[in-house]
């Protein structure tokens, strides 16, 4: 895990519930730094710099595309 790379930024814990699930069906490892003491103490979120989701390299491309899939909104036209 130490060659794992921050690949994005939450402050509040309930924002990688559906990501985990996510990362789960495709099988990527990874892991949410910060993501229990934020659970029990969420006001030291910005001290502690956020949960940061952390992936290996090899896994950037993937991730991003979820994650851009999940932060763009529903369009329709």
């Amino acid at each position: 895990m130490e060659s794992f790379k921050t690949i994005a930024i939450f402050y509040y814990d309930h924002e990688t519930v559906i990501l985990k699930h996510l990362l789960e069906q495709e099988s990527i490892p990874y892991f949410f730094e910060n993501e229990i003491t934020l659970s029990v103490v969420p006001m030291y979120s910005a001290a502690l710099g956020g949960i940061k989701l952390k992936v290996h390299p090899r896994d950037f491309e993937k991730v991003q595309e979820i994650l851009d899939h999940l932060n763009n909104p529903l369009k329709i036209v």
